[in-house]
């Protein structure tokens, strides 16, 4: 199968030389339309190619996979990001005809019905999504009915194998009014040496114990920490006990593997797991010093709520 930038590139070439009138007799999503003409639909791949919205979230995804590597957290193909672009995307482009395959979804996605995604492929060295995320992640598309999706743009990467685990936190975030665009999952170490010991096993005590660290921990985790025991990676089960945590957090640890993060932003989820990661190495330095660091007390924490405005994740709770 030819790349899609092969292709586009083809067909406007054919449309930019032909001296004959063009009939469009095919096409799908709107652009088979008798109203349609050849202009606008080299102008839907042109636009598509230099869409500065699009570049713009495509070079933060990167951004964020090159600190996921350079941070240690990301061993050979660990972790995984997915982003909904649909916003950054015009009606036009948001039906632009697939050219992948139509994979079929375990369960119907209601609350993403059309939406577009980027995310990173199966077996993919977040390094290489850093230097080139278009042939390291594709852009999809699910179905109007919510029960498949299919690549796009680009090239025909396959999704990472924890796409339906992926997809199920964004439809159950999006039900229940969450304004929730990104999931990032990573595997940073000084967490995941936390969650191998059962003092850390419970939800309460490790957010407790990173919120005291340093005040900056308590402001940017509002919601605190959820808590997973242990599942097998890429697996429903992980993804559906995952879900449960989502319901009061923002971000869960999945016990000896890693961290999930979803928020807005890609660099704000990073930055949350980064704060994080600070907390726990306060901790772990000040053990490995021989003493156990006393911590902000309850008090110095609850002061923070009223100070930056954290009542409303406060009560939620």
């Amino acid at each position: 199968m030819k790349s899609w930038k092969t292709r586009a590139k083809y067909i406007k070439t054919q449309i930019i030389n032909s001296t004959k009138k063009i009939n469009i007799v095919g096409g799908r999503y709107g652009l088979s339309s008798k109203n349609t003409t050849p202009s606008q639909i080299k102008a839907i791949f042109d636009y598509m190619d230099n869409n500065k919205l699009l570049a713009q979230e495509i070079a933060k995804i990167a951004e964020v996979a090159s600190y996921l590597w350079q941070r240690g957290w990301a061993e050979y193909n660990g972790g995984n990001i997915s982003v909904n672009v649909t916003e950054t995307l015009s009606e036009e482009e948001r039906k632009v005809e697939a050219i992948g395959d139509k994979v079929t979804l375990p369960t119907i996605l209601e609350e993403l019905k059309g939406s577009i995604f980027y995310v990173t492929g199966t077996g993919k060295r977040m390094r290489y999504v850093a230097q080139s995320p278009w042939e390291n992640g594709a852009l999809i598309r699910i179905s109007e009915c919510g029960d498949y999706f299919e690549v796009i743009y680009k090239n025909c990467i396959k999704p990472t194998s924890e796409l339906p685990s992926h997809l199920s936190m964004h439809n159950y975030l999006k039900s229940i009014g969450r304004d929730c665009k990104v999931v990032l999952h990573t595997h940073p170490t000084d967490l995941v040496a936390l969650t191998h010991s059962k003092q850390w096993l419970d939800s309460e005590a490790i957010t407790n114990m990173l919120w005291s660290m340093i005040p900056e921990c308590r402001i940017i985790t509002p919601r605190g920490v959820g808590i997973v025991p242990y599942q097998i990676p890429g697996t429903m089960a992980l993804a559906n006990a995952t879900i449960e945590q989502l319901a009061k957090h923002d971000v869960v640890f999945w016990e000896k593997h890693g961290i999930l993060a979803t928020g807005r932003d890609v660099v704000d989820c990073f930055d949350v797991i980064d704060t994080l990661s600070k907390s726990a190495q306060i901790y772990i330095n000040a053990k490995m010093a021989g003493f156990e660091p006393e911590g902000m007390c309850k008090k110095d924490l609850d002061d923070l709520v009223p100070a930056f405005g954290l009542e409303k994740y406060y009560n939620e709770n």
